[in-house]
């Protein structure tokens, strides 16, 4: 909601998106997210654990340095690192924060606390126009919530063989340090082959065989399917599926993410159609 000083022109309205950096209003509200969750509601215990954690494998300090339950649990300077990180790294640096906010939520092991966590930072993240989300317990760049719900919704609901390739075309997506976009679309690919493969009952089946095929088992109307073999544009070969994209020298993010949101969206459908017409695709 637009402010007073916002509406009558004292203060400017934030109408850009945060993409390579975060504004003090982005790192506050992430830095409360962080208090909020992992500080004010746990004892010592838990503190000192995650604490640890971040001074040992993160910030790689020596642990005889790290000061287990200090007198002041606010005041230690493992504690005043972790705060620093958030607050006063240069806006520019948003990276490092979103480094230690997937840490934090990977080595803490109460998953109902990291699911909150991340929760809160969705809010943050949305309501301060960042084009960051966390999906899966990866922080990506994708500015449509809609987006967002296809690729949550598939690695939710999906079977394992499905939802494991999902999760690794997102890992590889959204790995700021070294994303590897050409392995990212693979594994979109191969999510949708495999649910394929799942519903025809054809589990040595190509893609483009089980997308001929897959209107024997569910209502697809022929146009609909035609136009999904060439979104995918697949090919076969002796390593198994190759998108067309594969042979494209720059591939890119948004080639990537289309592909990932893609067949996310197609996945979700199938499992949809698979269920309307009695097929069980948990195994």
């Amino acid at each position: 909601m637009e402010s007073f000083s916002q509406r009558n022109g004292f203060k400017p309205i934030k109408n850009s998106l945060q993409i390579n950096s975060m504004d003090n209003d982005l790192k506050t509200g992430l830095w409360n997210a962080f208090y909020e969750v992992y500080v004010l509601k746990f004892n010592d215990e838990f503190h000192d654990f995650l604490k640890e954690k971040i001074w040992v494998e993160y910030f790689k300090y020596p642990r005889d340095e790290f000061v287990r339950y200090p007198e002041e649990y606010y005041s230690d300077e493992c504690y005043d690192q972790i705060r620093n990180h958030f607050l006063d790294l240069e806006d520019d640096e948003f990276y490092e924060i979103c480094d230690l906010m997937e840490f934090i939520v990977h080595v803490y092991p109460v998953d109902a606390v990291n699911e909150a966590f991340m929760d809160k930072c969705n809010e943050v993240l949305k309501r301060e126009l960042s084009a960051y989300r966390f999906v899966g317990g990866k922080l990506i760049k994708i500015t449509s919530e809609e987006e967002i719900g296809e690729i949550e919704e598939a690695l939710e609901e999906a079977p394992n063989p499905i939802s494991i390739h999902l999760k690794e075309a997102l890992d590889l997506l959204s790995d700021r340090r070294s994303p590897n976009y050409r392995n990212s679309i693979k594994e979109s690919i191969s999510a949708v082959e495999s649910i394929c493969k799942m519903i025809t009952e054809e589990p040595k089946g190509t893609l483009g065989r089980c997308l001929n095929r897959i209107g024997n088992k569910v209502e697809l109307h022929p146009d609909l399917r035609d136009a999904f073999k060439n979104l995918y544009g697949y090919t076969s070969d002796s390593n198994g599926i190759r998108h067309a994209l594969m042979d494209e020298p720059n591939l890119d993010f948004e080639d990537a993410k289309f592909m990932l949101v893609s067949c996310s969206a197609f996945t979700n459908y199938l499992i949809s159609k698979a269920s309307k017409s009695g097929i069980d695709l948990k195994i």
